[in-house]
């Protein structure tokens, strides 16, 4: 199991990029329309076949050809929005709006977490870890020309739920004086985590808790998949524990988390959060365009 000396905080933020939805002046050129995205609705096979989205009408689900597109038309480069399982959005919900969102999923096939050590796990002290990680890796973000990030704290701390093998958290991250609420739910399987991640501005946080809450109840792992059907003779068991998986990140060895994606569409404005592993080796950085690169 990984000590909580190892644990590291997964939370680069790029700098803030005008999207090319934000209005403009009317002397200005007219952005382009955005894409259309086609939706599939109620039972959803995920692309990799381990899990099944039972959708009710409240939710529509992007393929990942589709999410892409959506990511894309966000703000954000081809090669960020690649290996996601797709992306559910709200009904009610356009994405495309002042405030729109979506909950990108990804799958993270590192092995079976162990979740033993769900109730030794001091979230207080977890917190002050991923603080203080996050405050170490602002020098590199702006040595790489990013901008800074603040962890402020829970926005809703950690919980396991150890019959459906589901947890949530919610965190409350300061982009320059900007917060935003990054809320991430891991549904955990026989040989892998299956990863759900919304962020939104702080405002809307009864609204997301209201919607992910929802939706953790409509994924779950296909039968030969589930957490209960490993196989300790056969199966590959993960390097971490729960604690490491709220964290975010731990040492670069142990390839935890090669894979990473947290989105924020907010007052017109696209943010990308990455992967920062321990030993300062950064595993996945990304905004919409770097300061030395010319507006298009």
């Amino acid at each position: 199991m990984v000590s909580r000396s190892s644990l590291v905080a997964a939370f680069v933020a790029a700098s803030c990029l005008t999207s090319a939805y934000a209005a403009e002046p009317e002397t200005a050129v007219s952005a382009p329309p955005p894409p259309e995205l086609h939706y599939k609705t109620g039972e959803v096979v995920l692309p990799n076949d381990v899990a099944t989205l039972h959708l009710k009408p409240d939710y529509r689900y992007l393929d990942p050809k589709e999410t892409a597109k959506l990511l894309i038309a966000w703000g954000n480069p081809p090669d960020a929005v690649r290996d996601t399982q797709g992306a559910v959005v709200p009904t009610a919900v356009e994405p495309f709006s002042k405030g729109g969102w979506a909950v990108v999923l990804s799958y993270i096939n590192d092995g079976h977490v162990d979740d033993s050590d769900a109730r030794k796990i001091n979230y207080t002290e977890l917190m002050d870890d991923m603080k203080k990680s996050t405050r170490e890796g602002n020098e590199e973000r702006k040595k790489a020309g990013y901008g800074t990030v603040d962890l402020v704290g829970w926005a809703t701390e950690p919980s396991y739920d150890a019959t459906t093998h589901k947890m949530y958290w919610a965190k409350d991250l300061d982009f320059g004086g900007s917060h935003s609420l990054n809320y991430d739910v891991r549904v955990l399987g026989r040989e892998g985590v299956l990863s759900m991640n919304a962020v939104a501005e702080m405002s809307q946080l009864d609204d997301i808790r209201h919607d992910m809450q929802s939706l953790i109840t409509q994924a779950d792992f296909n039968p030969g998949q589930r957490y209960e059907d490993y196989n300790k003779s056969t199966d590959k068991l993960a390097a971490y524990g729960l604690g490491a998986l709220v964290a975010g990140g731990v040492a670069a060895k142990l390839g935890f988390f090669a894979k990473a994606l947290a989105l924020i569409v907010a007052a017109k404005k696209v943010i990308i959060a990455g992967v920062i592993a321990a030993g300062g080796w950064l595993a996945r950085l990304f905004k919409g365009r770097s300061k030395d690169q010319p507006a298009a």
